[in-house]
């Protein structure tokens, strides 16, 4: 455990709500460090610009969700734009607040789990706040965007080896690029997994859909209808629970006593550690959180760009595959449970390898030790 420190460190946290990653790593670090040193957790886009946050969060939803060919261009633009030097005009504000911020809270360090923020804090520091160690928590796996990589920070704090040896190849300093896995709720090393050798009768499904209105009945009956063993569905709503909620009820009275509707719900990880198969998309809080579970995946929504990384993670992981066309979900489940789930099992045993449910802890003692260092250098 790490030991408290005796005099007030505090430690700012910044985020950003485009995607649930940067929210969850934000948070989940949150609550490791807040155990140790006070630590808070900020959104300056949200706080300094939050009409336009708004906006920007509402097009980055409807974008990745129906039109993922936009998003892609969109996406690979961002690779060839040069950060340090562009102050993106809608990004001004934010800008302002976090120098604001950092004078109100004056931290000992500063993690993002943006990638952005960290453009923000070289040209505050140039312009005369005193600089303080920066992390960078990199919320993508495998596929890293150039915004990450060229981002001015002390230390890249990333997902799994083969990020970290793909960041090196590509020029970054070996010793600044630290494996610690995704931070997930520290709350995930406290639950047991289902055990690879676990009796499937019944089989639990945990899905989570896409806004689209119509795969919210598709999938939901690809599930169910795939095999002949006894398939249990959970579907979790989340924010979309009025927009899908009549789609799912339909589902459940089709199916009674196989479907439980949820909407929002802070017990995701207990119900990761529940079931046996998670459906959703390749977003990085939920790969990364069903890895932490050793809970094997189907995606059914790829967002292009970074999405496609998580993908190659998990399938590198022999976690999981993709599924996001007619007929897809029905053939992995007959493949995952023919044979006694002999394919499932072997998923289950190659993720209890990878598993990183201390992943919040172990990027937590890392900042917390080298700002001892920092502290010793002063």
């Amino acid at each position: 455990m790490l030991p408290r420190v005796s005099r007030k460190v505090d430690i700012l946290i910044l985020t950003a709500g485009f995607g649930e990653g940067h929210n969850s790593a934000a948070l989940s670090l949150g609550l490791a460090l807040d155990q140790h040193v006070p630590t808070k957790v900020l959104d300056p886009c949200a706080l300094g610009a939050p009409k336009v946050n708004d906006y920007l969060r509402r097009f980055y939803r409807d974008v990745t969700t129906h039109a993922p060919w936009l998003w892609r261009r969109i996406y690979q633009s961002t690779d060839r734009q040069d950060f340090s030097k562009e102050r993106i005009p809608l990004m001004r504000k934010p800008e302002e607040k976090l120098r604001e911020l950092i004078q109100l809270h004056r931290p000992r360090a500063i993690v993002s789990t943006y990638p952005l923020y960290p453009y923000f804090l070289e040209r505050i520091f140039a312009s005369g706040e005193v600089k303080v160690p920066v992390f960078t928590v990199v919320t993508d796996s495998i596929e890293i965007n150039a915004a990450w990589r060229k981002a001015p920070t002390d230390y890249w704090l990333v997902t799994d080896a083969r990020t970290r040896d793909g960041l090196i190849r590509q020029g970054l300093d070996e010793t600044k690029v630290v494996e610690t896995g995704f931070p997930v709720a520290p709350h995930f090393s406290e639950l047991m997994p289902v055990a690879a050798d676990a009796g499937l009768d019944p089989f639990r499904v945990l899905y989570f859909p896409t806004p689209k209105k119509p795969h919210v009945r598709r999938v939901s009956r690809e599930l169910l209808d795939a095999t002949d063993e006894d398939v249990r569905l959970t579907i979790v709503l989340g924010r979309n629970f009025r927009k899908l909620y009549p789609r799912a009820k339909e589902i459940s009275d089709a199916y009674p006593g196989k479907v439980k509707i949820k909407g929002w719900t802070r017990k995701v990880p207990e119900l990761l550690h529940q079931h046996h198969l998670v459906v959703g998309k390749a977003g990085g809080a939920t790969v990364h959180e069903a890895l932490a579970a050793a809970c094997p995946m189907l995606i059914h929504h790829l967002v292009p760009g970074q999405e496609e990384g998580n993908l190659a993670l998990l399938r590198s992981m022999q976690g999981g595959d993709l599924a996001d066309t007619p007929g897809a979900l029905a053939a992995h489940m007959r493949e995952l449970l023919g044979e006694d789930a002999r394919v499932w099992r072997a998923m289950k045993r190659s993720l209890s390898r990878y598993a990183r449910p201390q992943a919040a802890q172990t990027a937590a003692r890392f900042i917390m030790d080298r700002i001892g260092s920092e502290r010793e250098e002063a």
